[in-house]
């Protein structure tokens, strides 16, 4: 089936159950087939927190949709989070129109979606609000803000969405709503790449997420090495880049050395060596020395400057490394390093806020290890897998 005419015939469907399905305030589901067998799953309701989510198992085993579309303001967040990762569990696709509502919390289950497909105006986006209906401290409300803050965005992380969109959606009030252009769908990853969707899919099975298996850790990696990929350019230029915004510049390849100088984030250099993992420099009528992890080179493919990386992992060698990318549960990718090895980290790299916000909730939530850190990636060369 053809993306055009799946968007036509779910689309059909899904307009007419909008008209023959009274609102309600708990979470109903409504199953249906097309002419062409495509089998789906309307979601209708609000979200609330005690809703029961053994009944969407019940009927996508009943059904065996291939689809789920919803029709729903929002609601709790934490069980829209509850119901896109059974979505994300037994691997189905969400679809949205603009003739249905999909808004709020909504918008979380539907990224639990495998392919994600949506017209422009069809999912709307604000800022959460407390309506638990007890009073909070203040000191209370920003810490569960903030860890409410740090959840979802580790689950977008987790659904292969880019967790800028919460920062977008932080701009609208409760009583706003914002919903997304297709360009902002596609910047924010709320939609994926959608190819032909089967009209049959195999009966679901629910499997709790696991960790990677052994078998699966050796898999066929990629295609033989390219000297091409684990090539290190010659280092010419760059620009000064370390966490706390300067650095010193040496006299000599050696952290004990006299320094030179004093040189802010920002500061461009040219580089004229390399000495044991120090480049040679010249900067402002300087010659010095600045360590590799203090230095973003133009030459390299590590990201924007201003961004951070999540480093999980480090791995010798790149079929090691490419092994661990493609059995991960969560979306990595390996860089060379200029060492050599090989770094694991996350796939998007992410404002400084974010990643830290990022790194603490995952690493709670035991999503990435416990070592795992912010980095600007300075010895990043470039991404060797996967795209």
């Amino acid at each position: 089936m053809t993306y055009k005419w799946y968007l036509r015939i779910v689309f059909t469907a899904a307009l007419l159950l909008s008209f023959s399905v009274a609102a309600r305030c708990d979470l109903t589901y409504e199953p249906g087939r097309t002419e062409d067998g495509l089998s789906y799953l309307v979601v209708h309701g609000s979200f609330t927190k005690g809703d029961d989510l053994s009944e969407f198992t019940a009927a996508v085993r009943a059904a065996n949709p291939t689809v789920v579309t919803f029709n729903s303001p929002g609601g709790n967040v934490i069980k829209a989070m509850e119901l896109g990762r059974l979505i994300r569990a037994f691997k189905l696709n969400t679809l949205q129109f603009r003739e249905l509502e999909c808004a709020s919390a909504c918008a979380l289950a539907f990224l639990g979606g495998v392919v994600r497909i949506a017209l422009p105006g069809s999912i709307g986006v604000h800022r959460a609000s407390f309506a638990d209906g007890h009073q909070m401290s203040a000191d209370d409300a920003v810490s569960s803000v903030q860890a409410m803050t740090a959840e979802v965005m580790s689950y977008m992380y987790s659904m292969g969405a880019d967790p800028g969109l919460l920062q977008l959606s932080l701009r609208y009030d409760a009583s706003d709503m914002r919903y997304l252009s297709g360009s902002e769908m596609q910047q924010f990853k709320v939609v994926t790449h959608a190819g032909d969707i089967p009209a049959e899919s195999p009966s679901p099975q629910y499997t709790p997420p696991t960790a990677p298996s052994p078998e699966a850790a050796r898999a066929p990696s990629a295609p033989a090495r390219s000297a091409d990929l684990l090539t290190i350019p010659t280092a010419r230029t760059g620009l000064v880049r370390h966490p706390k915004g300067e650095v010193p510049l040496k006299s000599t390849a050696d952290g004990k050395a006299p320094n030179l100088a004093t040189l802010r984030n920002g500061t461009p250099l040219q580089i004229l060596g390399n000495v044991e993992r120090w480049y040679r420099v010249r900067v402002r009528g300087y010659s010095g020395y600045l360590h590799h992890t203090w230095v973003y080179v133009d030459q390299f493919e590590s990201g924007p400057f201003g961004h951070r990386h999540i480093q999980v992992k480090s791995f010798a060698d790149m079929e090691t490394a490419n092994a661990y990318v493609r059995s991960s549960s969560i979306p990595v990718s390996a860089y060379l390093a200029t060492n050599g090895w090989f770094a694991i980290t996350l796939r998007d790299t992410f404002e400084p806020d974010v990643a830290r916000t990022l790194v603490k909730e995952m690493k709670a939530r035991g999503a990435i290890p416990d070592d795992s850190f912010m980095t600007y990636g300075n010895t990043y060369v470039r991404k060797i897998c996967c795209w």
